[in-house]
């Protein structure tokens, strides 16, 4: 016998947000940030940027102004970086104004695969970050760099990158969650 997890969808706040209006908007923006700052929508930049400051009391001043990685792309506070910023604030802000927010350390698909260890899922998201974080670095940019940004400029490289990503995605999730 299968157990069945019924959820509620019922929502307490005061916006249900479309993902279609919500995709249009994204695309709005993307428009706003090529017209008023002549770049793309994007964080990988920006995060590296950010990552310099925690770099210094590591490495030191001199030696991350000496580092080629960050000479080519020192820290400023240009739209990127407030791009950046505004993410996590905006998206507590739309899950507050939804009814949808919630503290969950360890999501409950998690918990049924791996167990309810905080430490454990703290160290597996870390360590995915890292991943994902070189992977984009990599790649010359992120799901919004290439995904958003570059599918609606037609990109080949980035409609590569949204194929790859998905069907990773797929196979990564197929073996993390496979029943067993």
């Amino acid at each position: 016998m299968t157990d069945v997890i019924v959820r509620d969808t019922k929502k307490s706040g005061w916006i249900n947000w479309s993902p279609y209006l919500v995709g249009a908007g994204i695309g709005v923006l993307s428009w706003v940030a090529f017209a008023a700052f002549g770049d793309p929508l994007g964080v990988t930049t920006a995060y590296s940027r950010v990552a310099s400051l925690f770099a210094i009391p590591v490495m030191g001043t001199d030696a991350v102004a000496a580092n080629s990685y960050w000479k080519s792309m020192p820290l400023k506070w240009d739209y990127g970086v407030w791009f950046l910023v505004g993410i996590p604030l905006g998206a507590f802000l739309s899950a507050i104004l939804s009814g949808t927010w919630r503290l969950e350390l360890v999501p409950e698909v998690w918990k049924e695969r791996f167990g309810p260890s905080v430490l454990k899922r703290f160290i597996a998201a870390f360590l995915g970050g890292i991943v994902i974080m070189y992977g984009a670095r990599l790649a010359g940019g992120c799901t919004s760099g290439h995904g958003i940004s570059g599918g609606l400029q037609l990109a080949v490289s980035s409609w590569l990158f949204l194929v790859v990503m998905f069907a990773t995605g797929l196979l990564v999730s197929r073996i993390m969650f496979r029943k067993s």
